[in-house]
């Protein structure tokens, strides 16, 4: 199919043209029928397939095909969890407006609160904000919800994750005039997303497309065998030498990690920038611009950067820590092959990050192949963690009873085990004062 196939303004289809879109992407197909008739829309989708356009493009062409009539607030809302995939999700919707009289503007935290009241105060169509900043600005009215038509909550499971459920809640409380809700997410299990989802979204289309094999980012998965962390970063430092590591992105599990690898690799001439939640916007903003314009090649980071960072060109993701959780890898090393370029994905592993590498490979079902490097063969054997064995069954398929304990009838272990305070005060009493134990115990009696 080709964007032509969904009947597209002419000068939203030119400038998907100029943004270097030929044809849509599998989430971009199965969501685009479906939104532009203007469905509610439940999506999945891995990362780095095309999800932003996928709810831009329908948000854009709404637009178009209802101008408004005067000024105002934005009529479409998008909600995303972190200020860097706010920021990113605005620089690409203003490559889709080009050639569109249409504005867009991002709200995010970490920026002087003035600043986004007067952006707030200017016509605009497209309003891209964190829920935290936003909730700011609808308590003291200074955000119109009556105006929104479209609401997208993009990375939802992140939302949940980060405790942003209850804000977002608010927010879709207080936009209850709108017309069209689209909600996105790399995964749709748990509890708490499916009930968000059930009061949030009314008969949606489910766009559950996992992309073919040609369409999938071609990362190729590798770890090396560190013996402690002296080795762990001297494999690291031989690896970002060599010739195609041309830009970098490594991943730590902290910030105090983040800092201290930043610090050595600085030290080692190595020309590192760093990433990590607690830092100002400014030097957030700083750090990501000289990583994007490669007047650093490496850029350290924490799980911060793990969603929503698209830096053409990444060949290479390092996890210096590998993650807590699965679904976290594979966001990490979606910084890399974007769009279907090729990439390298490079896990250095300590003995007791094995049994989370089997978990992510078991998560993902693909390999993650042992690499060594000659001069830094691992001195150490790699360990091995004997699986649970399963409890036998009989050849009926029933579970074998357990054997008796010798000298323990039946009766006996299924009698109910005593409290220790029912039994704590059993045994010989104390002898009263002027007489015996015997002595008290007929004088009771």
């Amino acid at each position: 199919m080709s964007f032509a196939d969904f009947d597209l303004d002419p000068r939203l289809e030119r400038a998907l043209t100029k943004s270097g879109y030929t044809k849509p992407t599998t989430i971009q197909t199965a969501v685009l029928e479906p939104a532009l008739e203007q469905r509610d829309i439940l999506a999945s989708a891995p990362t780095g397939t095309g999800k932003t356009a996928a709810y831009l493009v329908p948000a854009v062409q709404h637009l178009l095909d209802f101008p408004r009539r005067e000024p105002g607030h934005a009529r479409v809302l998008i909600l995303v969890p972190t200020r860097e995939l706010a920021l990113q999700v605005k620089a690409y919707g203003e490559k889709l407006l080009s050639g569109v009289d249409l504005t867009i503007g991002a709200i995010v935290g970490g920026k002087d609160y003035q600043v986004d009241a007067d952006l707030l105060k200017q016509n605009m169509d497209l309003l891209v904000a964190t829920p935290g900043r936003l909730i700011m600005y609808l308590e003291k009215e200074k955000f119109d919800p009556r105006q929104v038509e479209m609401m997208v909550i993009d990375e939802a499971d992140r939302m949940l994750d980060m405790g942003f459920m209850p804000v977002v809640d608010r927010i879709a409380a207080e936009t209850r005039w709108r017309k069209q809700t689209m909600l996105f997410s790399a995964t749709l299990e748990g509890e708490g997303l499916e009930g968000f989802v059930r009061e949030l979204l009314e008969d949606p289309a489910h766009c559950d497309a996992k992309p073919p094999r040609s369409e999938r980012k071609k990362i190729t998965q590798y770890y090396y065998r560190a013996d402690d962390k002296a080795h762990k970063f001297a494999l690291l430092t031989h690896l970002l030498a060599e010739p195609e590591c041309t830009r970098a992105v490594i991943f730590t599990k902290t910030r105090e990690a983040a800092i201290e690898l930043h610090g050595k690799l600085f030290a080692a001439k190595v020309r590192t920038a760093v990433l990590q939640g607690a830092m100002v916007q400014g030097k957030r903003d700083d750090a990501l611009e000289r990583f994007k314009s490669g007047s650093v090649q490496v850029l350290v980071a924490t799980d911060v950067a793990a969603r929503g960072l698209d830096v053409a060109g990444v060949t290479h993701v390092f996890n210096y820590d590998l993650p807590r959780s699965s679904d976290v890898y594979l966001h990490r090393i979606g910084r890399t092959a974007r769009a279907g370029a090729k990439g390298m994905a490079i896990n250095l592993v300590e003995a007791h990050d094995q049994p989370m590498l089997e978990r992510i490979q078991r998560y993902t079902d693909e390999p993650v192949k042992a690499r060594v490097i000659d001069s830094l063969r691992p001195q150490t054997k790699a360990p091995r963690f004997s699986k649970p064995k399963k409890k036998a069954k009989s050849a009926t398929g029933a579970k074998k009873k357990p054997k008796k304990t010798k000298g323990k009838s039946a009766k006996a272990e299924d009698a109910p085990k005593q409290r220790h305070r029912d039994r704590k005060n059993l045994g010989k009493r104390r002898a009263p004062s002027g007489g015996s134990a015997a002595d008290k115990g007929t004088a009771e009696e």
